[in-house]
Parts: structure tokens; C-alpha cells; sequence
């Protein structure tokens, strides 16, 4: 700063921290492919799960794989008519999502077409943060699948997997290690509001009791 001269630029806003929520298998019931409205169904307390965190400060973040695109099962527009149905009907219960990010590309792309979006890729979650200002360190991200855990853990947030018998495969590593397992997306809610602050220790798995 140049002597005598005041500095008038505003001290930049804090971030925000959020919840990244995968969409089929998490937020809604796991129906392969589907961008019809009317077939979509939210899973089980999943708006009281979404007003708890929203009370609590928390952005909500939709982040999903939609290779239905890719495949030519559906186009575009069609997923922005799901999102939405999905927006208004969350609207209904009192609920706004700060977003909606979803990456379009087949499996294959990451090493075909350079895509840095596709879970595992962390790419869609630093989408959404550089857009709505969040502060990935005090983040979570939430989801029925491992890629899931490992794109909120390379994204630098706090993990918890919903263990509800979508994940199959089971290919372990430190990335892939979610800091939680529950039961549904209320249980995984009623965890992160309980949770302690972030550490940067590496993460310890609790698996919760039925």
C-alpha cells in the first residue's frame, strides 16, 4: 500500500461450509438413468435431513455422475427439468439447494477427454465452492458410493458413505476411507452436526450401530 493512501477494497466474505450431496442412491432413490419427474422419489427423511443441516449454516450442493447424457438416454434439458422438479418439491419443504452441478461425460472419459469432473474426480466440488464461496476444509460431502468418498476427500472435505448396499465393489484405499458409515441420509445429518471440528489427522472410520 502506498504511503498515506488507505486501502478501500472489502475484506473478502468467510466461506461457507456445505454439504455435498450425491443425487441417485442419496438424495433420491437410485433408478438408473431416470430424468423423468414423476419417477423420482426423495429417500427416506431425507427433508428433514436437508432442514437440520440447512439450520445449522450449511450450503446444499447436489453433485452427480449423469453419463445418461453421454449415453443419449436423455439430453440437457431434460436433467434441468429433473433438477427443477427436484428444486421445487425441496422448495415445498422449506428447502434451497445452493446448487446443482452434475458432469455429463461417459465412464471413460476422465482418460479419454481429459474430464476433470466425473467422481472420483473433485472436480465438480470445486466447481461449486469457487461459485458459491465455500470453504471445502469445513465441508462434507455425502454418497452411496466410494467414488463419492474419495472426490470429497481429494476436494479436501469430510466424508460420510450411506451404506445402504449401492457400493459393490469395495476398492479400498486411504482416499476411499469415508470418515463415517450410516444408515440414511438423517443418521449421516445427525453425525455431522455432532461432529468435531476439522482435523488434519487422517480419518478414523466409525461405523455406526443399527
Amino acid at each position: 500500500m502506498i504511503l498515506g493512501l488507505e486501502d478501500t477494497r472489502s475484506p473478502e466474505p468467510p466461506r461457507s461450509p456445505a454439504v455435498f450431496i450425491g443425487k441417485d442412491g442419496t438424495l433420491v432413490e437410485n433408478l438408473p438413468y431416470n430424468a423423468d419427474p414423476s419417477r423420482m422419489r426423495f429417500s427416506p427423511h431425507a427433508f428433514e435431513a436437508l432442514r437440520q443441516l440447512a439450520t445449522a449454516g450449511f450450503k446444499l450442493v447436489v453433485v452427480t455422475n449423469q453419463p445418461g447424457i453421454a449415453f443419449h438416454f436423455f439430453d440437457r434439458a431434460a436433467l434441468t427439468r429433473l433438477q427443477r422438479a427436484m428444486e421445487a418439491r425441496l422448495a415445498d419443504e422449506g428447502i434451497t439447494l445452493a446448487g446443482f452441478y452434475a458432469c455429463p461425460h461417459a465412464p471413460a472419459a476422465p482418460r479419454m477427454a481429459g474430464c476433470l469432473c466425473r467422481k472420483p474426480a473433485p472436480g465438480l466440488l470445486h466447481q461449486a465452492a469457487q461459485a458459491q464461496h465455500l470453504d471445502l476444509g469445513r465441508s462434507w460431502m455425502v454418497g452411496d458410493m466410494l467414488d463419492d468418498i474419495e472426490a470429497g476427500q481429494r476436494a479436501g472435505c469430510r466424508t460420510v458413505l450411506l451404506d445402504v448396499g449401492n457400493e459393490t465393489v469395495w476398492r479400498l484405499s486411504p482416499l476411499r476411507t469415508p470418515h463415517a458409515r450410516c444408515q440414511d441420509l438423517l443418521r449421516a445429518a445427525q453425525h455431522i452436526l455432532a461432529a468435531a471440528p476439522a482435523s488434519a489427522t487422517p480419518p478414523t472410520l466409525i461405523q455406526e450401530t443399527p
